[in-house]
């Protein structure tokens, strides 16, 4: 990882390092290794981390352990968490809120959650980040979140190569296709795409400190 790191020569290429609460991993990483991916200067986030219970692909409690270690690395170095949470909702905030992540907020990533959960991040300072999931036609109450948050705190994602947003729903997804599901929320909260680009692309540089 640190070394295809200090491959990365584009001026307009960053990075996020963390294990991915699925990976089968034997033991918690430390933060030691953290720090040591952390401290590259193009790395400025860390994660995705987070819990996943759905599958049950891990032992939870080496989920939790992983997560409090990514926060406190996170917390040293001054930069937010992109954090993934599903089936699992209540212990993600609950770990966010003991561990004070509201020091160095983040992401909730392709937030599929309900409106508590939303407050919850919102509160602590987090962002609440939408992939293609808010464009399909059985994701009402995301949409209707959707029309609640503050756009000062949205970001807008792909997920590629995952959920790809209608039209293309079932396909192969791309960075590019970030602009359908931009145009969707804009006419699902009555405003004009170029502003939900505008405002979305201001938070994500201001969170991450891009200039």
């Amino acid at each position: 990882m640190k070394r295809s790191l200090l491959r990365i020569g584009t001026p307009n290429i960053t990075a996020s390092v963390g294990i991915h609460p699925n990976v089968d991993r034997t033991e918690i990483i430390t933060i030691e290794e953290l720090i040591n991916l952390a401290s590259h200067d193009k790395v400025i986030a860390i994660g995705e981390t987070g819990l996943d219970y759905f599958l049950n692909a891990v032992k939870s409690e080496w989920q939790r352990e992983s997560f409090r270690t990514h926060i406190e690395v996170a917390k040293q170095f001054k930069k937010p968490l992109i954090v993934h949470t599903r089936a699992a909702c209540s212990d993600t905030m609950d770990i966010l809120e003991q561990e004070d992540a509201k020091k160095v907020g983040g992401i909730i990533h392709c937030f599929t959650e309900d409106w508590e959960t939303a407050k919850r991040a919102l509160d602590i300072g987090f962002h609440i980040s939408l992939s293609g999931i808010v464009t399909f036609k059985n994701a009402m109450a995301l949409q209707n979140i959707v029309k609640k948050l503050p756009l000062d705190r949205m970001l807008i994602e792909t997920d590629a190569p995952y959920l790809a947003p209608v039209p293309y729903r079932g396909k192969i997804n791309r960075p590019a296709f970030v602009k359908y599901i931009a145009k969707f929320i804009a006419e699902l909260r009555g405003e004009t795409i170029e502003n939900i680009a505008i405002e979305t692309s201001y938070n994500f540089k201001k969170l991450f400190s891009i200039s």
